[in-house]
């Protein structure tokens, strides 16, 4: 057998890195398996202003400082490679990868992470992080006084947009129907709030500008009637996609396919433990994230003790 890691860890977001540090630091041996770029939803966003202790921020510079951290404590870190399969139960858990390789842990440590769902639509991607967020708590205030758009109609989405009046001049919400599919409260807030305006049975059909967002276009779904909005900002609150679709099978989801975890961020198989946006919570935050990841390895030493 190949060598067995005191714990693998899958994902390289906040809560990933974070576990890294903790469990690297107790010299228990690591590896960090990461699909995509180190940082997770670190790297989409523009400034993290919002970090305590850290003056505002790229996203990617502070993913990368969690990373050479992780690393100077003998943490490995393997990117860019892809999940064939999981062996979850047992003393020793076994991941193989597509290109044929496999990793073996006596602990594991889930933070695939999660994404906001996508209009996907022209010119989303080429502004997301450059006008286009998925998160008012992060990024309202880099809007103060200017105009933004909320799409969406669930609480979500009416509770930031009454949250970016803090921050912006005026807020448009565009939403697909005729009604909101929040509770009352929320709908009435925003109702009754005087820089909120509201373009009903309407959808995004683009996003345009010259380097940073400069206006969208919008359809009325009842006409088919198309018109352009001058906005500096957008933001997407149309639910939220946790990265567990290969994990169904492995560990107990809930309805939303998070992955259910208690206080410790046990799963319900035996040594392994789950942490970050993946995971069944309320809050979607880089310091959420790195909290759950520090639980999470604690945990880790914690069951390898015993």
């Amino acid at each position: 057998m190949n060598e067995v890691f005191d714990t693998i860890i899958v994902g390289a977001g906040a809560a990933g890195l974070t576990a890294g540090i903790y469990t690297s630091r107790a010299k228990l041996s690591t590896l960090i398996l990461n699909e995509g770029a180190v940082g997770g939803q670190m790297v989409l966003t523009e400034e993290i202003a919002n970090y305590p202790g850290v003056p505002t921020t790229k996203g990617y510079m502070l993913a990368n400082n969690m990373k050479m951290q992780a690393k100077s404590f003998g943490c490995k870190i393997k990117s860019n490679i892809k999940i064939k399969n999981y062996q979850l139960a047992g003393d020793i858990k076994t991941i193989e990868l597509e290109d044929g390789r496999t990793f073996h842990g006596k602990s594991v440590v889930l933070t695939p992470g999660g994404r906001p769902r996508s209009l996907n639509i022209e010119g989303e991607g080429q502004y997301k992080g450059k006008g286009i967020s998925y998160c008012a708590t992060c990024d309202g205030d880099f809007f103060t006084d200017k105009e933004v758009v909320v799409v969406g109609g669930g609480n979500s989405a009416l509770e930031e947009a009454v949250a970016l009046t803090n921050f912006a001049t005026k807020v448009t919400i565009v939403h697909q129907f005729d009604h909101f599919q929040a509770f009352e409260h929320a709908i009435l807030e925003a109702k009754n709030n005087p820089k909120i305006e509201f373009v009903m049975e309407s959808e995004l059909r683009g996003f345009y500008g010259n380097g940073k967002l400069e206006k969208v276009n919008i359809e009325h779904l009842p006409s088919g009637k198309t018109s352009e909005l001058k906005t500096d900002g957008t933001f997407i609150f149309i639910g939220y996609q946790p990265n567990t679709e290969d994990l169904e099978k492995h560990v107990v989801l809930n309805n939303q396919k998070e992955i259910v975890v208690n206080s410790d961020m046990k799963t319900n198989v035996d040594g392994v433990f789950a942490a970050g946006d993946c995971i069944n919570k309320k809050y979607r935050q880089v310091t959420t994230a790195v909290a759950e990841g520090t639980i999470a390895a604690l945990s880790v030493a914690e069951y390898l003790r015993d």
